[in-house]
C-alpha cells in the first residue's frame, strides 16, 4: 500500500454519474477545480434504463434518457471533467483530506467530496416488471405520467407516495386502480380523504400484483390476486406505476455522515452542505421530495458552487495563518 503522501490528491471528487454528479462536474471544471467522476457500476445513473424524458428543459421534443446523460457526459468531459470507471467501496471523512477507496484497492485523498449516488426506486421483484421497464412500468408518476392521457393506469402502493402517484396520475388518466396489499391505506388521513373523493380512482383492496402483462413490446394489463380469497382478477391498464418507496445509496457513508431516520444524506436547508465540512450531497440521495432529474442537476450546481467556495475559504485561512506567523 502506498503511503498517503504518495497518494493521488484531488481538489473535487464527485461519487456518481446521474445529472447531479455531471452537473456538478461540468461546474466544477469551469471553476478549474479539475474534478474526477468515479461513475459507478451505472454510469448516467437511472436515467440510463429511461426511454422517454419529455420533461427537462432544453429539449423540446423530447430525448431518451441514455442520450440525454450521454451530452451531460460529453459536456462535463469537454470541460476537462476525469471520467473514471469504478465503484466506490470506503470512505473516511474522518480528516481532510479525504481519503476515499475505489473496488480496485485504488485509494486517493479529496479536498473536498460531492455525494450523488442517487436512490433506488423499489419494485415488487416480477420479472415482468424488467421486461416492460420503460415500456409501461414505471416509479416516477410525475415524469412518465403525461403519456397516459386519456387511458387507464394502475398504481401500487398504500403509503403517501402511492396516494400522491395516484391523485396526480387521476387529473390526466381516464382511470387510476390503486392495489393496496391491505385493507387500509398507510397514507396520511389527508392524502386517504383525497383518494376517496377522486371519482375515477378505484381501490382494490387485500391485493397483490401476479404479473404484468404485455404483448412483447408495451404493457396491457396486469393480473392481480386476492390475498384473503385467492381469487384472480386481470385488469386491462397502459401503464403500470410502482409507488412502494426508494432506497437512497446510502449504505457506503453508514457511520461516516448524518443520514436521517430513512437513509438519505442530511443536508443544511438551502444548502448541499453536510456536517462534514468539505462533503456535499446532491442529488437524490439527499431528496426524498422530488426526485427530479432537474432538480437533481441543479443541486449539482449547487454542490460545485460550495464545494469552490468552500476551498477558498480554507486557502485564504491558510494564507492568513502564514501571514500571521511571519510577523
Amino acid at each position: 500500500m502506498k503511503p498517503e503522501s504518495d497518494l493521488e490528491r484531488i481538489e473535487c471528487l464527485i461519487i456518481g454519474s446521474g445529472p447531479a454528479g455531471y452537473t456538478a462536474a461540468i461546474y466544477a471544471a469551469r471553476a478549474d477545480l479539475k474534478p474526477v467522476v468515479y461513475q459507478g457500476m451505472q454510469p448516467g445513473g437511472q436515467l440510463t434504463s429511461t426511454t422517454e424524458v419529455d420533461n427537462f428543459p432544453g429539449y423540446p421534443n423530447g430525448v431518451q434518457g441514455p442520450d440525454m446523460m450521454l451530452d451531460l457526459q460529453h459536456q462535463a468531459e469537454r470541460f476537462g471533467t476525469d471520467l473514471r470507471w469504478g465503484l466506490v467501496t470506503e470512505v473516511d471523512f474522518s480528516q481532510r483530506p479525504f481519503t476515499v477507496t475505489n473496488d480496485d484497492g485504488t485509494k486517493v485523498l479529496a479536498d473536498t467530496v460531492i455525494i450523488a449516488t442517487g436512490a433506488t426506486a423499489k419494485y415488487l421483484g416480477l420479472e415482468s416488471e424488467v421486461r416492460y421497464n420503460g415500456h409501461g412500468v414505471s416509479a416516477c408518476a410525475t415524469c412518465d405520467g403525461f403519456f397516459y392521457r386519456g387511458q387507464d393506469v394502475a398504481v401500487v402502493g398504500g403509503g403517501d407516495t402511492a396516494a400522491e402517484e395516484a391523485t396526480y396520475l387521476a387529473k390526466m388518466t381516464r382511470k387510476v386502480y390503486l392495489i393496496v396489499r391491505r385493507d387500509e391505506l398507510r397514507a396520511s388521513k389527508a392524502m386517504q380523504h383525497r383518494i376517496m373523493n377522486t371519482p375515477n380512482i378505484e381501490i382494490f383492496w387485500n391485493h397483490v400484483t401476479r404479473e404484468i402483462l404485455g404483448d412483447g413490446k408495451v404493457v396491457t394489463g396486469a393480473l392481480l390476486e386476492d390475498v384473503k380469497t385467492g381469487e384472480a382478477k386481470q385488469i386491462d391498464i397502459q401503464g403500470f406505476f410502482v409507488a412502494i418507496g426508494h432506497t437512497p445509496n446510502t449504505q457506503l457513508f453508514n457511520g461516516q455522515i448524518d443520514l436521517n431516520e430513512n437513509g438519505y444524506i442530511k443536508t443544511i436547508p438551502g444548502t448541499t452542505q453536510t456536517n462534514i465540512p468539505g462533503v456535499f450531497a446532491a442529488g437524490d440521495v439527499q431528496d426524498h421530495v422530488y426526485r427530479q432529474a432537474v432538480t437533481a442537476a441543479g443541486t449539482g450546481c449547487m454542490a460545485a458552487i460550495e464545494a469552490e467556495r468552500f476551498l477558498s475559504s480554507v486557502e485564504s485561512s491558510s494564507e492568513t495563518q502564514v501571514l500571521n506567523m511571519a510577523k
